[in-house]
Protein backbone atom coordinates (compact mmCIF):
# COMPACT_ATOMS: atom_id res chain seq x y z
CA UNK A 1 0.00 0.00 0.00
CA UNK A 2 1.16 3.84 -1.16
CA UNK A 3 0.34 6.08 1.02
CA UNK A 4 1.03 10.00 0.34
CA UNK A 5 0.93 12.39 3.35
CA UNK A 6 0.79 16.43 2.82
CA UNK A 7 3.55 18.13 1.78
CA UNK A 8 5.25 19.95 5.33
CA UNK A 9 8.00 21.84 5.86
CA UNK A 10 10.83 19.68 6.87
CA UNK A 11 11.40 16.07 7.03
CA UNK A 12 14.24 15.24 9.13
CA UNK A 13 15.50 11.48 8.93
CA UNK A 14 16.73 10.53 12.78
CA UNK A 15 16.08 11.72 16.26
CA UNK A 16 19.28 11.71 18.40
CA UNK A 17 21.09 14.92 18.59
CA UNK A 18 21.46 16.78 15.73
CA UNK A 19 18.19 15.70 14.80
CA UNK A 20 16.29 16.51 18.25
CA UNK A 21 17.99 19.93 18.45
CA UNK A 22 17.29 21.27 14.72
CA UNK A 23 13.21 20.02 14.92
CA UNK A 24 13.15 22.12 18.07
CA UNK A 25 14.69 25.29 16.47
CA UNK A 26 12.77 25.28 13.11
CA UNK A 27 9.46 24.16 14.82
CA UNK A 28 9.95 26.90 16.99
CA UNK A 29 10.28 29.17 14.02
CA UNK A 30 6.89 28.07 12.71
CA UNK A 31 7.61 25.32 10.55
CA UNK A 32 5.74 22.00 10.22
CA UNK A 33 8.34 19.62 11.12
CA UNK A 34 8.76 15.48 10.71
CA UNK A 35 10.99 13.47 12.44
CA UNK A 36 11.45 9.81 10.36
CA UNK A 37 13.01 7.23 13.65
CA UNK A 38 13.63 3.52 11.89
CA UNK A 39 14.30 2.37 15.47
CA UNK A 40 10.87 1.96 18.51
CA UNK A 41 9.67 5.00 20.36
CA UNK A 42 11.32 5.13 24.30
CA UNK A 43 9.86 7.71 26.92
CA UNK A 44 11.63 8.39 30.16
CA UNK A 45 9.68 5.91 31.84
CA UNK A 46 11.08 3.12 29.79
CA UNK A 47 14.41 3.68 30.97
CA UNK A 48 16.15 1.52 33.35
CA UNK A 49 19.05 1.43 35.17
CA UNK A 50 20.39 -1.69 34.24
CA UNK A 51 22.96 -3.08 32.12
CA UNK A 52 20.57 -5.28 29.86
CA UNK A 53 18.49 -2.81 29.29
CA UNK A 54 21.30 -0.23 28.57
CA UNK A 55 22.57 -2.57 26.02
CA UNK A 56 19.10 -2.29 24.60
CA UNK A 57 19.32 1.39 23.65
CA UNK A 58 22.61 0.20 21.19
CA UNK A 59 22.35 -0.59 17.10
CA UNK A 60 19.66 -3.22 16.45
CA UNK A 61 18.85 -1.97 12.84
CA UNK A 62 19.69 -3.00 9.68
CA UNK A 63 23.07 -5.31 9.53
CA UNK A 64 26.28 -3.48 9.29
CA UNK A 65 29.50 -5.42 8.01
CA UNK A 66 32.78 -4.00 9.53
CA UNK A 67 35.80 -4.70 8.18
CA UNK A 68 39.55 -3.77 8.38
CA UNK A 69 42.28 -3.95 11.45
CA UNK A 70 40.39 -1.54 13.61
CA UNK A 71 36.51 -1.95 13.10
CA UNK A 72 34.36 1.16 13.82
CA UNK A 73 32.21 -0.98 16.68
CA UNK A 74 28.95 0.42 15.14
CA UNK A 75 26.74 -2.05 17.75
CA UNK A 76 28.05 -0.49 20.17
CA UNK A 77 28.43 3.23 18.89
CA UNK A 78 25.67 3.27 17.22
CA UNK A 79 21.62 3.83 18.68
CA UNK A 80 18.83 2.55 17.37
CA UNK A 81 14.96 3.74 18.64
CA UNK A 82 13.80 7.51 20.03
CA UNK A 83 17.12 9.44 21.05
CA UNK A 84 19.81 7.81 18.98
CA UNK A 85 23.44 6.90 19.89
CA UNK A 86 22.61 10.24 22.04
CA UNK A 87 20.67 8.64 24.22
CA UNK A 88 23.19 6.23 25.65
CA UNK A 89 26.12 8.77 25.72
CA UNK A 90 28.09 9.73 28.84
CA UNK A 91 27.49 13.30 28.52
CA UNK A 92 31.16 14.44 28.04
CA UNK A 93 31.55 17.54 26.54
CA UNK A 94 34.03 19.43 25.45
CA UNK A 95 35.44 21.40 23.00
CA UNK A 96 37.46 21.41 20.32
CA UNK A 97 40.77 23.02 20.07
CA UNK A 98 41.70 25.30 17.51
CA UNK A 99 44.20 23.18 16.00
CA UNK A 100 41.87 20.73 15.14
CA UNK A 101 39.94 22.72 12.37
CA UNK A 102 43.60 23.15 10.32
CA UNK A 103 45.64 19.78 10.79
CA UNK A 104 46.37 19.99 6.85
CA UNK A 105 47.30 23.99 7.01
CA UNK A 106 49.56 23.22 10.02
CA UNK A 107 50.54 20.19 10.19
CA UNK A 108 50.02 18.70 6.43
CA UNK A 109 48.35 15.69 7.41
CA UNK A 110 44.41 14.74 7.50
CA UNK A 111 42.18 17.54 6.47
CA UNK A 112 40.93 20.86 7.02
CA UNK A 113 37.55 21.93 7.90
CA UNK A 114 35.99 25.07 5.91
CA UNK A 115 35.42 27.22 9.53
CA UNK A 116 37.71 27.88 12.38
CA UNK A 117 36.80 27.56 15.99
CA UNK A 118 35.95 31.27 16.05
CA UNK A 119 32.88 30.35 14.03
CA UNK A 120 31.59 27.85 16.28
CA UNK A 121 32.38 29.23 20.00
CA UNK A 122 29.05 30.74 20.12
CA UNK A 123 27.27 27.94 19.02
CA UNK A 124 29.11 26.36 21.78
CA UNK A 125 28.14 29.19 24.33
CA UNK A 126 24.66 29.43 23.28
CA UNK A 127 24.51 25.36 23.37
CA UNK A 128 26.04 24.99 26.77
CA UNK A 129 23.71 27.53 28.38
CA UNK A 130 20.44 25.90 26.92
CA UNK A 131 21.70 22.53 27.55
CA UNK A 132 23.39 22.97 31.09
CA UNK A 133 27.25 21.70 31.58
CA UNK A 134 29.40 21.10 34.75
CA UNK A 135 32.56 22.55 34.82
CA UNK A 136 35.39 24.57 35.34
CA UNK A 137 36.43 26.64 32.73
CA UNK A 138 39.24 28.60 34.53
CA UNK A 139 40.53 24.77 35.85
CA UNK A 140 40.53 23.79 32.64
CA UNK A 141 43.48 25.51 31.23
CA UNK A 142 43.29 23.99 28.04
CA UNK A 143 40.12 25.20 26.95
CA UNK A 144 39.85 27.82 24.04
CA UNK A 145 37.71 30.89 24.68
CA UNK A 146 34.16 30.61 25.77
CA UNK A 147 31.52 31.88 28.17
CA UNK A 148 32.13 29.83 31.34
CA UNK A 149 29.97 27.22 32.19
CA UNK A 150 26.54 27.44 33.95
CA UNK A 151 26.62 25.00 36.33
CA UNK A 152 29.78 24.12 38.97
CA UNK A 153 31.75 20.84 37.95
CA UNK A 154 30.46 17.48 39.04
CA UNK A 155 32.10 15.94 42.61
CA UNK A 156 35.21 14.58 42.40
CA UNK A 157 35.03 11.52 44.28
CA UNK A 158 38.12 8.76 45.85
CA UNK A 159 38.47 6.88 42.50
CA UNK A 160 39.30 10.20 41.00
CA UNK A 161 41.18 12.14 43.65
CA UNK A 162 43.74 9.22 43.99
CA UNK A 163 44.60 9.17 40.24
CA UNK A 164 44.99 12.80 40.41
CA UNK A 165 47.78 11.78 42.44
CA UNK A 166 49.84 10.45 39.91
CA UNK A 167 49.14 13.36 37.37
CA UNK A 168 50.38 16.02 39.88
CA UNK A 169 53.48 14.00 40.79
CA UNK A 170 54.26 13.82 37.65
CA UNK A 171 53.70 17.64 36.84
CA UNK A 172 50.45 17.47 35.13
CA UNK A 173 47.21 19.47 35.44
CA UNK A 174 43.58 18.16 36.13
CA UNK A 175 40.30 19.97 36.26
CA UNK A 176 36.76 18.79 36.27
CA UNK A 177 35.26 16.99 33.35
CA UNK A 178 32.78 18.97 31.88
CA UNK A 179 29.92 17.08 31.58
CA UNK A 180 26.28 17.78 30.06
CA UNK A 181 24.59 16.61 33.40
CA UNK A 182 23.14 19.07 36.08
CA UNK A 183 25.62 19.31 39.51
CA UNK A 184 22.34 20.56 40.66
CA UNK A 185 18.45 21.57 39.25
CA UNK A 186 18.86 23.55 36.30
CA UNK A 187 16.35 24.31 33.73
CA UNK A 188 13.21 22.32 35.42
CA UNK A 189 15.84 19.32 35.54
CA UNK A 190 17.47 17.39 38.76
CA UNK A 191 20.65 17.23 39.74
CA UNK A 192 22.67 13.90 38.82
CA UNK A 193 22.51 11.37 41.52
CA UNK A 194 25.91 9.89 40.58
CA UNK A 195 25.07 6.39 40.36
CA UNK A 196 27.08 5.39 37.33
CA UNK A 197 24.14 4.16 34.89
CA UNK A 198 24.59 7.22 32.18
CA UNK A 199 24.42 4.58 29.17
CA UNK A 200 21.17 3.66 30.37
CA UNK A 201 19.36 6.67 29.51
CA UNK A 202 19.59 8.49 32.57
CA UNK A 203 14.90 8.51 33.13
CA UNK A 204 15.87 11.07 35.90
CA UNK A 205 16.41 13.52 33.12
CA UNK A 206 20.06 15.10 34.94
CA UNK A 207 22.00 13.96 31.61
CA UNK A 208 21.40 15.92 28.67
CA UNK A 209 20.15 13.36 25.95
CA UNK A 210 17.23 14.16 23.29
CA UNK A 211 14.58 12.94 25.86
CA UNK A 212 15.14 15.20 28.38
CA UNK A 213 16.25 18.72 26.23
CA UNK A 214 15.68 19.06 22.46
CA UNK A 215 12.19 16.11 21.67
CA UNK A 216 10.49 17.94 24.55
CA UNK A 217 10.81 21.16 22.75
CA UNK A 218 10.14 19.83 19.38
CA UNK A 219 7.09 18.11 20.61
CA UNK A 220 5.87 21.53 22.58
CA UNK A 221 5.95 23.36 19.30
CA UNK A 222 4.11 20.42 17.19
CA UNK A 223 6.80 18.43 16.19
CA UNK A 224 5.49 15.30 14.86
CA UNK A 225 7.73 12.00 15.47
CA UNK A 226 7.06 8.83 13.80
CA UNK A 227 8.50 5.65 15.07
CA UNK A 228 9.85 2.26 13.21
CA UNK A 229 9.86 4.51 10.17
CA UNK A 230 12.39 3.43 7.58
CA UNK A 231 13.91 5.72 4.59
CA UNK A 232 14.53 3.71 1.91
CA UNK A 233 15.13 7.06 -0.69
CA UNK A 234 15.29 10.90 -0.97
CA UNK A 235 13.44 12.05 -3.64
CA UNK A 236 14.51 15.34 -6.34
CA UNK A 237 13.10 16.66 -9.28
CA UNK A 238 13.12 16.19 -12.60
CA UNK A 239 16.47 18.26 -12.41
CA UNK A 240 17.99 16.55 -9.66
CA UNK A 241 19.13 19.60 -7.98
CA UNK A 242 16.39 19.79 -5.85
CA UNK A 243 14.93 17.62 -3.03
CA UNK A 244 11.46 16.75 -2.91
CA UNK A 245 10.90 14.60 0.20
CA UNK A 246 11.49 10.71 1.08
CA UNK A 247 9.77 7.53 0.91
CA UNK A 248 9.98 5.48 4.19
CA UNK A 249 8.33 1.99 5.25
CA UNK A 250 6.31 2.31 7.98
CA UNK A 251 6.31 -1.00 10.67
CA UNK A 252 3.51 -2.73 8.63
CA UNK A 253 5.39 -2.52 5.40
CA UNK A 254 3.38 0.29 3.75
CA UNK A 255 5.42 2.46 1.40
CA UNK A 256 4.99 6.36 2.67
CA UNK A 257 5.85 9.29 0.16
CA UNK A 258 6.60 12.28 2.35
CA UNK A 259 7.08 16.00 0.69
CA UNK A 260 8.88 17.87 2.15
CA UNK A 261 10.66 21.64 1.40
CA UNK A 262 13.57 20.69 3.21
CA UNK A 263 15.53 16.97 3.63
CA UNK A 264 17.70 16.99 6.62
CA UNK A 265 19.62 13.76 7.29
CA UNK A 266 20.61 13.09 10.84
CA UNK A 267 20.68 9.28 10.84
CA UNK A 268 24.50 8.77 12.33
CA UNK A 269 27.65 8.13 9.85
CA UNK A 270 26.86 5.08 8.85
CA UNK A 271 23.19 5.36 8.02
CA UNK A 272 23.65 8.78 6.45
CA UNK A 273 26.09 7.88 3.63
CA UNK A 274 24.23 4.53 3.36
CA UNK A 275 20.88 6.58 1.94
CA UNK A 276 22.80 8.64 -0.13
CA UNK A 277 24.36 6.17 -1.90
CA UNK A 278 20.82 4.31 -2.35
CA UNK A 279 19.48 7.19 -3.86
CA UNK A 280 22.61 8.19 -6.18
CA UNK A 281 22.79 11.37 -4.68
CA UNK A 282 24.98 14.60 -3.39
CA UNK A 283 28.04 12.67 -4.96
CA UNK A 284 29.63 15.04 -7.26
CA UNK A 285 33.01 14.32 -5.43
CA UNK A 286 32.85 10.58 -4.99
CA UNK A 287 33.66 11.14 -1.30
CA UNK A 288 29.96 9.94 0.28
CA UNK A 289 30.96 7.23 2.79
CA UNK A 290 34.32 8.03 2.78
CA UNK A 291 36.61 9.25 5.41
CA UNK A 292 35.08 7.51 8.48
CA UNK A 293 36.65 7.53 11.61
CA UNK A 294 36.44 6.03 15.15
CA UNK A 295 38.32 7.17 18.14
CA UNK A 296 41.10 5.07 19.75
CA UNK A 297 40.14 4.27 23.51
CA UNK A 298 43.29 3.35 25.36
CA UNK A 299 41.93 2.28 28.86
CA UNK A 300 44.26 1.73 32.04
CA UNK A 301 43.02 0.10 35.07
CA UNK A 302 44.56 -0.43 38.45
CA UNK A 303 43.95 -1.91 42.43
CA UNK A 304 45.24 0.98 44.97
CA UNK A 305 45.46 0.72 48.53
CA UNK A 306 43.05 3.38 49.35
CA UNK A 307 39.23 2.83 48.49
CA UNK A 308 38.06 4.33 45.57
CA UNK A 309 34.50 3.83 45.35
CA UNK A 310 34.88 2.94 41.70
CA UNK A 311 30.98 3.01 41.74
CA UNK A 312 30.16 6.38 42.11
CA UNK A 313 30.54 9.25 39.90
CA UNK A 314 29.22 9.62 36.31
CA UNK A 315 30.31 6.85 33.58
CA UNK A 316 31.64 9.29 31.27
CA UNK A 317 34.53 10.54 34.04
CA UNK A 318 35.01 12.93 37.02
CA UNK A 319 38.50 14.60 36.12
CA UNK A 320 40.02 15.66 33.06
CA UNK A 321 43.59 16.09 31.36
CA UNK A 322 44.83 17.35 28.28
CA UNK A 323 47.77 18.38 28.33
CA UNK A 324 48.73 15.96 25.70
CA UNK A 325 46.24 18.02 23.17
CA UNK A 326 47.57 21.06 21.47
CA UNK A 327 51.01 20.42 19.37
CA UNK A 328 49.65 17.20 17.99
CA UNK A 329 53.12 17.23 16.12
CA UNK A 330 54.93 17.14 19.25
CA UNK A 331 54.14 13.70 20.36
CA UNK A 332 56.87 11.31 21.47
CA UNK A 333 55.70 8.69 19.27
CA UNK A 334 52.57 8.84 17.08
CA UNK A 335 50.68 12.30 15.67
CA UNK A 336 47.53 14.22 16.69
CA UNK A 337 45.90 14.98 19.89
CA UNK A 338 44.35 13.14 23.09
CA UNK A 339 43.25 13.33 26.54
CA UNK A 340 42.57 11.89 29.81
CA UNK A 341 38.85 11.01 31.03
CA UNK A 342 39.63 9.73 34.78
CA UNK A 343 37.73 8.18 36.91
CA UNK A 344 34.72 6.40 35.21
CA UNK A 345 32.16 5.09 36.97
CA UNK A 346 31.91 1.34 36.64
CA UNK A 347 29.75 -1.55 37.76
CA UNK A 348 30.96 -4.80 38.73
CA UNK A 349 30.49 -6.76 34.94
CA UNK A 350 29.14 -6.27 31.47
CA UNK A 351 31.38 -4.98 28.69
CA UNK A 352 32.72 -2.07 30.45
CA UNK A 353 32.83 -3.31 33.80
CA UNK A 354 35.31 -4.70 36.37
CA UNK A 355 35.35 -8.00 36.01
CA UNK A 356 35.81 -7.76 32.36
CA UNK A 357 38.46 -5.19 32.61
CA UNK A 358 40.93 -8.49 33.46
CA UNK A 359 39.98 -10.81 30.62
CA UNK A 360 42.47 -13.38 31.68
CA UNK A 361 41.09 -14.34 35.52
CA UNK A 362 38.45 -17.03 35.68
CA UNK A 363 37.65 -18.71 38.57
CA UNK A 364 38.72 -18.38 41.92
CA UNK A 365 41.25 -16.01 41.10
CA UNK A 366 38.41 -13.97 39.35
CA UNK A 367 36.38 -14.26 42.53
CA UNK A 368 39.12 -12.38 44.82
CA UNK A 369 39.75 -10.30 42.47
CA UNK A 370 36.31 -8.97 42.58
CA UNK A 371 36.27 -8.90 46.05
CA UNK A 372 39.27 -6.41 45.94
CA UNK A 373 38.44 -4.24 43.06
CA UNK A 374 34.63 -3.54 44.33
CA UNK A 375 36.65 -0.80 46.83
CA UNK A 376 39.85 -0.49 45.09
CA UNK A 377 39.43 -0.46 41.66
CA UNK A 378 40.51 2.57 39.48
CA UNK A 379 40.20 3.34 35.75
CA UNK A 380 40.72 6.28 33.15
CA UNK A 381 40.32 6.62 29.28
CA UNK A 382 42.30 8.49 26.80
CA UNK A 383 40.27 9.77 23.64
CA UNK A 384 43.01 8.90 20.97
CA UNK A 385 42.87 11.07 17.87
CA UNK A 386 42.10 9.24 14.62
CA UNK A 387 43.30 10.13 11.34
CA UNK A 388 40.92 10.75 8.16
CA UNK A 389 42.03 8.52 5.51
CA UNK A 390 39.59 8.23 2.22
CA UNK A 391 40.05 4.45 2.27
CA UNK A 392 38.49 4.47 5.68
CA UNK A 393 34.69 4.28 4.05
CA UNK A 394 31.14 3.17 3.84
CA UNK A 395 30.39 1.11 0.69
CA UNK A 396 27.18 -0.35 -0.35
CA UNK A 397 26.62 -4.16 0.54
CA UNK A 398 25.52 -7.21 -1.84
CA UNK A 399 23.44 -7.84 0.82
CA UNK A 400 20.10 -5.98 1.18
CA UNK A 401 17.54 -5.44 3.41
CA UNK A 402 13.93 -6.75 3.88
CA UNK A 403 12.87 -3.64 1.04
CA UNK A 404 15.69 -5.26 -1.42
CA UNK A 405 18.09 -2.00 -0.41
CA UNK A 406 21.70 -2.74 -0.53
CA UNK A 407 23.03 -2.48 3.27
CA UNK A 408 25.87 -0.73 4.51
CA UNK A 409 29.51 -2.36 4.93
CA UNK A 410 32.02 -0.11 6.74
CA UNK A 411 36.22 -1.06 6.13
CA UNK A 412 38.37 1.42 9.09
CA UNK A 413 41.87 0.56 9.47
CA UNK A 414 44.19 3.11 11.42
CA UNK A 415 46.95 5.01 10.25
CA UNK A 416 50.30 4.16 11.23
CA UNK A 417 50.84 7.49 13.24
CA UNK A 418 47.20 7.13 15.36
CA UNK A 419 47.80 3.65 16.08
CA UNK A 420 51.55 4.72 17.54
CA UNK A 421 49.27 7.50 19.23
CA UNK A 422 47.52 5.33 21.02
CA UNK A 423 50.46 2.94 22.25
CA UNK A 424 51.90 5.96 23.28
CA UNK A 425 48.89 6.97 25.31
CA UNK A 426 48.56 3.71 26.89
CA UNK A 427 52.41 3.82 27.79
CA UNK A 428 51.63 7.44 29.83
CA UNK A 429 48.78 5.99 31.30
CA UNK A 430 50.94 3.35 33.05
CA UNK A 431 53.30 5.76 34.12
CA UNK A 432 50.71 8.08 36.04
CA UNK A 433 48.94 4.85 37.73
CA UNK A 434 52.77 4.19 38.70
CA UNK A 435 52.78 7.25 40.11
CA UNK A 436 49.52 7.40 41.80
CA UNK A 437 51.01 3.83 43.61
CA UNK A 438 48.49 1.60 41.79
CA UNK A 439 49.69 -1.55 43.45
CA UNK A 440 48.78 -3.31 39.97
CA UNK A 441 48.18 -1.63 36.28
CA UNK A 442 46.75 -3.28 33.49
CA UNK A 443 45.59 -2.08 30.10
CA UNK A 444 42.85 -2.72 27.82
CA UNK A 445 42.76 -3.91 23.66
CA UNK A 446 42.20 -0.62 21.51
CA UNK A 447 38.35 -0.42 21.76
CA UNK A 448 36.67 1.83 18.43
CA UNK A 449 35.21 5.06 20.73
CA UNK A 450 32.57 7.63 18.29
CA UNK A 451 32.13 7.13 14.57
CA UNK A 452 32.57 10.18 12.60
CA UNK A 453 33.44 10.89 8.95
CA UNK A 454 31.29 9.48 5.91
CA UNK A 455 29.75 12.80 4.79
CA UNK A 456 32.61 15.56 5.40
CA UNK A 457 32.08 19.17 4.91
CA UNK A 458 34.48 21.26 2.82
CA UNK A 459 35.29 24.50 0.65
CA UNK A 460 34.17 22.81 -2.52
CA UNK A 461 32.34 20.33 -4.23
CA UNK A 462 34.94 18.41 -5.68
CA UNK A 463 36.70 17.79 -2.13
CA UNK A 464 33.56 17.10 0.28
CA UNK A 465 29.89 16.23 0.11
CA UNK A 466 28.63 19.95 1.80
CA UNK A 467 29.71 23.20 2.73
CA UNK A 468 30.22 24.55 6.32
CA UNK A 469 26.63 24.32 7.44
CA UNK A 470 25.62 20.85 6.00
CA UNK A 471 24.29 21.56 3.08
CA UNK A 472 24.79 19.52 0.32
CA UNK A 473 26.82 20.82 -2.71
CA UNK A 474 24.82 20.12 -5.15
CA UNK A 475 20.80 20.03 -3.38
CA UNK A 476 20.10 23.35 -2.12
CA UNK A 477 17.46 22.07 0.40
CA UNK A 478 19.21 18.85 1.34
CA UNK A 479 21.27 18.94 4.84
CA UNK A 480 23.47 16.89 6.53
CA UNK A 481 23.53 16.83 10.42
CA UNK A 482 25.84 14.95 12.82
CA UNK A 483 29.07 13.85 12.95
CA UNK A 484 29.41 12.73 10.03
CA UNK A 485 30.11 16.68 8.84
CA UNK A 486 33.69 16.13 10.76
CA UNK A 487 36.53 16.34 8.13
CA UNK A 488 38.98 15.56 11.27
CA UNK A 489 38.37 13.64 14.70
CA UNK A 490 39.99 15.59 17.27
CA UNK A 491 40.50 14.35 20.59
CA UNK A 492 37.54 15.15 22.25
CA UNK A 493 33.66 13.32 22.41
CA UNK A 494 31.87 15.00 19.15
CA UNK A 495 28.44 15.49 20.79
CA UNK A 496 28.92 18.82 22.30
CA UNK A 497 30.35 19.78 18.60
CA UNK A 498 27.62 18.00 16.53
CA UNK A 499 25.07 20.23 18.58
CA UNK A 500 27.10 23.48 17.90
CA UNK A 501 27.10 22.95 14.02
CA UNK A 502 23.41 21.83 14.23
CA UNK A 503 22.53 25.06 16.21
CA UNK A 504 24.52 27.07 13.84
CA UNK A 505 23.27 24.80 10.08
CA UNK A 506 19.41 25.73 11.50
CA UNK A 507 20.24 29.48 11.76
CA UNK A 508 21.58 29.27 8.63
CA UNK A 509 18.35 27.60 7.24
CA UNK A 510 16.08 29.75 8.75
CA UNK A 511 17.87 32.85 7.51
CA UNK A 512 17.82 31.23 3.60
CA UNK A 513 14.52 29.83 3.81
CA UNK A 514 12.92 31.81 1.12
CA UNK A 515 15.46 30.87 -1.12
CA UNK A 516 16.40 27.62 0.06
CA UNK A 517 13.04 26.01 -0.78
Amino acid sequence: MTISPEKIDVVIVGSGAAGSLMAAKLSQAGKKVLILEAGPERKLQDLTSSQIHARRLKWAGDAVTEQGAQPVGNGFNSGYGTGGSALHHYGVWPRLHSEDFKVKSLFGKGLDWPINYGDLQPYYDRIQQEVGISGDHQAEVWRPDGAAYPLPPVPAFQQSEIIARGFTKLGKTTSPLPMALNSHEYNDRPGCLWDGWCDAGCPTKALANPLAVYLPEADKQGAKIIHQATVSRILTDKSGKKATGVTYRTAAGDEVTQLAGMVVLAAFAIQTPRLLLNSGLANRSGLVGSYIMSHSAASVFGLFEDETAPYMGPTGGQMLNQDSYDHKDQRPQGFGSYQWMIGLAVKPNDLLGIGGSNPGLFGAKLTDFMKTAAQHFGNMTACVEDLPLAQNRVTLSTETDQYGLPLATVHHSADAASMALWQGALEEGKQIFKAADAREIWTGPLGPMHIMGGTIMGETAETSVTNSYGQCHDIDNLFIAGPGLFPTSGGVNPTFTVHALALRSTDYMLKNWSSLT
